[in-house]
């Protein structure tokens, strides 16, 4: 469905006025699809990109400014999103070593089997873009890199 139709618009001052409305709007939509799929898991989307960082750590701990770095959301407190993923089991935290004042975090076995379980909604939410090919997703994600410069 074209934005104009989604947001009742009929004209936009421009193309490219135009686009960064569409791209808040898609936006939003792919992160309430996303959202839907993790809320019978109570989790959100910042826990679960939280999680996924940490898988993708291995066996290895992360610091939480790591952490931080690699966030979709960096306006995320990923401080307060950590404590919730420990308290639920699915992350651990340590003290650093060398560093006292730096926290070292986990994901647990408990954390990566909820992840493991939760790898469909990769699948799921890939079929909602199945309207476009793979040559022209490469075009788009070619774009967007060319647009954030």
């Amino acid at each position: 469905m074209r934005i104009e139709d989604e947001i009742k618009q009929k004209q936009f001052e421009d193309e490219i006025q135009k686009l960064m409305i569409n791209q808040m709007f898609t936006g939003k939509w792919v992160s309430d699809l996303i959202a839907k799929h993790l809320k019978p898991y109570g989790l959100t989307n910042q826990q679960y990109n939280v999680l996924r960082i940490l898988r993708g750590q291995g066996n290895g701990f992360v610091s939480v400014n790591s952490i931080s770095e690699r966030m979709i959301d960096k306006m995320s407190n990923v401080s307060r999103l950590i404590d919730k993923l420990c308290l639920k089991g699915l992350a651990t935290r340590t003290v650093n070593h060398q560093d006292r004042r730096q926290m070292d975090i986990k994901i647990t076995e408990e954390g990566l089997k909820l992840l493991k379980e939760l790898d469909y909604i990769q699948k799921q939410i890939k079929a909602e873009f199945s309207n476009i090919s793979e040559a022209e997703a490469r075009q788009l994600n070619e774009l967007l890199d060319k647009l954030r410069g």
